[in-house]
């Protein structure tokens, strides 16, 4: 079971109302305004047709975006697969749909579903700090996670792969190369958010590959 939800940051306005983006625009799709976009979540269920979103180019931009209904939307196949089509109210042919692209679909966090227990959002695993047995290992600076020949579907059996920045060494910049750690249950001593601490105990020389 996929133990990683795939939802990118929010932000808070002065509003205290914090928003996430579900899906980005690349272009139209169809004759009648659908536009295909990416992924930015596995919660397919945030995909509600009828469900009010906000269009903005960043985060910051959300909580003044445009509001839109999303009419219809499904998950297409082949080449698109891993992506997501939508029909937005307000967007009713190819030439409104070109006016979308670069737009991502926001919605509140409030409106995200109850995470199983032992399950978080990307979001709030970034700029935790990871320790193996106790030791600092280095800042979880991004999540990824491993997906199937298309480069796109995820394979949800896989574990997600934590991207680690080591820390500094005295004096010197930080290092270039990041480091992948696989997020595997029965190596998680414990998660604590509100201390933005990961607390692992990796298998050993795993560290040193």
């Amino acid at each position: 079971m996929q133990n990683v939800r795939s939802t990118l940051n929010a932000v808070t306005e002065t509003t205290t109302t914090e928003w996430i983006a579900i899906a980005a625009i690349l272009r139209p799709q169809g004759r009648r305004g659908e536009v295909l976009a990416e992924l930015l979540t596995d919660l397919d269920e945030m995909f509600e047709d009828g469900r009010e979103v906000r269009l903005a180019k960043t985060e910051t931009a959300a909580a003044n975006g445009a509001v839109r209904t999303l009419e219809s939307h499904f998950f297409p196949t082949g080449r698109n697969v891993g992506r997501v089509v939508v029909k937005l109210s307000g967007c009713e042919s190819i030439n409104d749909a070109e006016l979308l692209a670069g737009q991502q679909l926001f919605v509140p966090t409030e409106e995200l579903p109850e995470l199983e227990e032992g399950t978080w959002l990307v979001r709030d695993l970034v700029g935790c700090q990871l320790f193996d047995q106790g030791k600092a290992v280095g800042e979880i600076v991004d999540v990824q996670f491993a997906v199937g020949s298309d480069g796109r579907s995820r394979l949800d059996d896989a574990p997600a792969l934590l991207e680690i920045q080591p820390p500094a060494k005295e004096g010197e910049e930080p290092e270039a190369d990041t480091q992948l750690v696989p997020l595997v249950n029965a190596w998680i001593e414990a998660v604590d958010l509100d201390a933005k601490s990961v607390r692992m105990s990796l298998p050993e020389g795993l560290l040193e590959l």
